[in-house]
């Protein structure tokens, strides 16, 4: 995923009412920008950072730039656009470089599933086979353990019912002889492992184990991220709690 325009950096003042950014530019303006991420973003956001933006050119935006990248003290790069993971996975297999989800010749996006009115991120499927339809769900993992020296990451960074919701459907998908993935799109080039914030949301922990014990397959892929592209390059390892 290459960024075009280029981003263009600024340093962060603050975020706040969830979608807004103050910032500076390299001039020394001040500028508000929009923050395409719901979350807590727990180490992500803190003042003074460097930040990368994107620059939109529809002009019905009120807020044309949006933060993409942000770079931490230790100078790890985090994208903390949360709408930008979908499209790295779908890219990713796309190009055929997620090595457990090759053999599919159908991609779809946002398709309506399940019992509780979802929709889900991609689903697979195969026109020359009867291999069952793959359904994934795409999670942004970009919370990181500081006080962990191995690159321990956690998902969610905030309790997430949303979340909860999406393990129930996938239950079902492989309660229905379907195949369910659940991908964790590891944007924080710090971490090198993924685990259930059971601190965090001891629900969705829960659940994430009943998932697994039943067949939902999880699926870490780390990213490259830099000003200039991104792309999810090497699996990572899920540790159960």
């Amino acid at each position: 995923m290459n960024f075009s325009p280029p981003l263009q950096p600024a340093t962060l003042i603050k975020r706040y009412k969830r979608f807004l950014t103050d910032v500076t530019l390299p001039n020394g303006e001040e500028k508000t920008m929009h923050c395409a991420n719901t979350g807590a973003m727990t180490g992500c956001a803190e003042p003074g950072n460097t930040i990368w933006y994107s620059t939109s050119d529809n002009a019905k935006r009120k807020y044309p730039n949006s933060w993409e990248i942000s770079v931490n003290s230790k100078g790890d790069h985090i994208c903390i656009n949360t709408a930008r993971a979908n499209g790295l996975v779908a890219e990713a297999i796309n190009q055929q470089r997620i090595s457990e989800l090759v053999g599919y010749d159908v991609l779809r996006t946002e398709v309506k599933y399940g019992n509780e009115n979802s929709r889900i991120d991609i689903l697979l499927e195969s026109t020359s086979s009867v291999r069952a339809p793959c359904y994934i769900e795409v999670k942004s993992v970009t919370l990181l353990d500081e006080k962990n020296t191995t690159g321990q990451g956690y998902f969610p960074d905030a309790v997430t019912l949303r979340g909860q919701k999406h393990l129930r459907e996938l239950m079902e998908v492989v309660k229905s002889g379907q195949r369910a993935v659940l991908f964790f799109a590891v944007l924080h080039t710090g971490i090198e492992k993924v685990s259930a914030a059971h601190h965090i949301d001891a629900d969705y922990s829960q659940l994430l184990k009943q998932a697994k014990d039943i067949g939902v397959e999880v699926i870490c892929y780390q990213a490259e991220i830099s000003p200039k592209q991104m792309q999810l390059t090497s699996a990572i390892e899920f540790i159960d709690n």
